[in-house]
């Protein structure tokens, strides 16, 4: 987290609520952030009006299940437009993982546990597709940046936070990036993104929330933003009652800006061109060190082999030699 603008290290427990809920819906047992919430405030969940976020049907969705079935919530929190955002706002949500119990005479209530989202964010706002380590935000003014996607389309993990699908204050999803709105949104700092209907901007992304829908992974390049990006797409395969295959919960892309692209690429060429020519060198250094050693153990060689030669023939063996003599003078 960052506080007092330095960045610091916090604890965030994975869960932000949780709840044991009675088969009518009543809260028995609540816990949020850590605290028990107290007997006085516990509510009645089966009316959607009552839950946190106004509109939410986890209770109804769940009771219906089969013993052992899990019942996933999408992405649910308050939207944090663009205006807010550059305040240092971010997006602050859950996912509700809900499972009924039973007892002898049946159905009996739920369990309700909600993911605190900033244990989702974290698998993208801090990932940057070109280094290795890890930021603390990535900066989406770079074109560099992982983001995720859910069943429906809706991004639900930007390191803009103003494309996150959030909701209204009344519990209504906001209205998302389409060609009919796209002008008013962007004059309102609200660009909430869902990529079935992005096509307007570049049919490939539309594709890609196609293809990734069906299972599929894959990588496409599509212009957004003013910049013409790679993304490489994958689904994440976490199935549950409600969100079956081949979609499941939704898909993952991570995208990387041309220039950008260009740039690591030339810089690896590079490197690769250095690394190359620095071996070239380091060869032919060795071959010539290798070839004066080869010079000096042939010479050894050579000497040693001579000396053993004399040494082997007795001494006048070789005769008299004049004779070679007079016949050159008989030559003349």
């Amino acid at each position: 987290v960052k506080a007092n603008g330095k960045v610091q290290q916090a604890v965030v427990p994975i869960y932000k609520e949780l709840a044991l809920i009675d088969k009518n819906g009543n809260e028995q047992i609540k816990i949020v952030d850590n605290k028990v919430v107290p007997a006085a405030q516990l509510v009645n969940v089966s009316d959607p009006a009552n839950t946190t976020y106004k509109r939410e049907e986890y209770f109804a969705k769940t009771r219906n299940l089969n013993k052992g079935e899990i019942y996933v919530s999408p992405v649910t929190g308050w939207y944090v437009n663009k205006a807010a955002f550059d305040k240092g706002e971010r997006f602050n949500g859950i996912i509700r993982f809900a499972t009924p119990i039973f007892n002898q005479e049946g159905f009996a209530g739920i369990i309700v546990m909600s993911l605190d989202y900033r244990h989702l964010a974290q698998l993208t706002d801090q990932l940057v597709p070109t280094q290795a380590e890890r930021v603390f935000e990535t900066d989406p003014s770079t074109g560099n940046y992982a983001y995720m996607v859910d069943y429906r389309g809706y991004v639900v993990s930007h390191p803009a936070d103003y494309h996150i699908v959030g909701l209204n204050s009344d519990g209504t999803d906001v209205a998302t990036l389409s060609a009919q709105n796209a002008k008013e949104l962007a004059q309102k700092g609200a660009e909430a993104l869902n990529m079935f209907q992005m096509g307007f901007l570049d049919p490939n992304l539309f594709t890609i929330a196609k293809d990734a829908a069906s299972g599929k992974t894959g990588i496409v390049t599509y212009k957004y933003g003013g910049l013409t990006k790679f993304v490489a797409y994958a689904p994440i395969k976490f199935y549950a009652s409600n969100l079956p295959e081949p979609t499941g919960f939704g898909w993952i892309g991570l995208g990387l800006e041309v220039e950008k692209y260009n740039e690591e690429a030339a810089k690896v060429s590079k490197s690769i061109e250095k690394e190359s020519k620095a071996w070239t060198a380091t060869v032919i250094l060795v071959l010539i060190f290798s070839m004066i050693i080869l010079f000096f153990i042939m010479l050894i060689l050579v000497r040693g082999i001579s000396r053993s030669l004399k040494s082997e023939i007795p001494e006048g063996s070789e005769g008299d030699l004049s004779v070679f003599n007079d016949d050159d003078e008989d030559d003349k």
